[in-house]
């Protein structure tokens, strides 16, 4: 095997929307790592990314013919999460076989040129049936659903026969074993109890004095927690993020900010999201009845938690109050008083969602809040906002 193939053809992205939007399924954080990030650590193999012929298709896209040439690759939907029994069955695969779930459906092809009938078609033999259930995310409140779960594995993955950074003997540690603090993190005088799951501090992150910490819990490089932030259970900050105030079972993909006081729970914020002072999501209904969520598809139950699900490069005003079981597109400019309706469009200029951001305005936006923290917005990003901008 030579590499992975990542494809979104049969997990349906369109259920995962705000955020295969601009990303792939693979793409996706959930725990420490990316859907991606994962599969490549475990399996010690580079990936790219099976082409779709859609607007998604970049430089790591490739067809799956001319992919694979001499060896063997293995195709893998991107909406799996691998596990190490999964990894133990993967490597075990021989040409032409495949991995399928207990339900019977396909998960993981191992294929040669012997397999590939066209461009477009792939046939294989054999399938191997899996005991244990496949863990994948298929809607967008998964992603919190199975934080705790991911953080956990993660940090195995991560820590394994490695020694953590000394921990600053300012701090109030319960568990101190569960603790991981990667080269470069400054955390002092936090209080930090790991008796309930891992916490790991990523490269260069800082956690400020005064912040109260309860596992499982994981940040990434260059992440910052503010002073006296309060960081409940399953909570992942992805690299470069910024948070403070009470957040609770939530994961910000990276560079996005909750920098301010405000309640964040049971939700998912993009990447480069940015939430003003005082903004506050509900997550549960007065009645406790189960939260109804929008799809593309139609409305769903999420459970009866669940709070917002906000797409890349989304800001909100401050004291903004959002609604239970809120979708909100990608780079959405929102404000408005009362709470915000239930959906907000793409591009939405105000909660209302009748206004549209110009495009050419957005893209200057997005770029001049970039460059707060030293990044560029690249060709790449501009190509699929102006495509989401078209189609949706």
């Amino acid at each position: 095997m030579n590499k992975l193939i990542f494809t979104e053809e049969f997990c349906q992205p369109e259920n995962l929307y705000p955020f295969t939007l601009t990303r792939q399924i693979q793409d996706i954080r959930i725990g420490i790592l990316t859907i991606r990030e994962k599969w490549e650590k475990m399996m010690g193999l580079p990936s790219y990314d099976k082409k779709e012929d859609d607007y998604k298709d970049l430089d790591r896209s490739v067809n799956i013919d001319e992919a694979i040439g001499d060896g063997a690759c293995l195709m893998v939907h991107g909406n799996v999460l691998p596990t190490p029994g999964l990894i133990r069955a993967v490597k075990k695969l021989k040409d032409g076989e495949f991995l399928a779930s207990p339900s019977g459906n396909g998960v993981v092809y191992r294929i040669t040129q012997q397999e590939i009938i066209d461009r477009y078609k792939i046939k294989v033999g054999k399938a191997i049936m899996l005991k244990e259930p496949v863990k994948q995310i298929c809607y967008p409140w998964d992603i919190f659903q199975l934080n705790d779960w991911a953080i956990r594995q993660d940090f195995t993955l991560l820590t394994a026969s490695r020694k953590t950074q000394k921990i600053s003997k300012t701090n109030k540690l319960i568990s101190p074993e569960n603790i991981f603090i990667e080269k470069g993190a400054r955390v002092e005088y936090a209080l930090i109890n790991a008796s309930t799951g891992p916490v790991y501090i990523g490269r260069n992150a800082e956690v400020m004095e005064g912040s109260l910490i309860r596992g499982p819990f994981a940040m990434g490089e260059s992440a910052c927690l503010k002073m006296g932030a309060k960081v409940y259970a399953a909570t992942s900050l992805g690299p470069y993020c910024v948070a403070g105030g009470e957040i609770k079972n939530s994961v910000l993909f990276g560079y996005s900010n909750k920098a301010h006081d405000g309640y964040l729970g049971d939700s998912v914020l993009g990447e480069w999201c940015n939430l003003g002072a005082g903004t506050t999501n509900s997550n549960l209904k007065n009645n406790a009845s189960e939260v109804r969520i929008w799809t593309p598809g139609g409305e769903l139950n999420a459970g009866i938690k669940c709070g917002v699900m906000m797409g890349d490069y989304t800001r909100t005003s401050v004291n903004t109050s959002i609604n239970t079981g809120t979708v909100i597109g990608v780079c959405a400019n929102v404000y408005g008083a009362g709470l915000t309706p239930k959906y907000i469009p793409s591009f939405s200029w105000g909660s209302d969602g009748v206004q549209r951001y110009d495009l050419e305005k957005a893209l200057l936006d997005i770029a001049d809040w970039k460059k707060l923290k030293n990044q560029v917005l690249t060709e790449d990003e501009k190509s699929i906002l102006k495509a989401v901008y078209e189609k949706f």
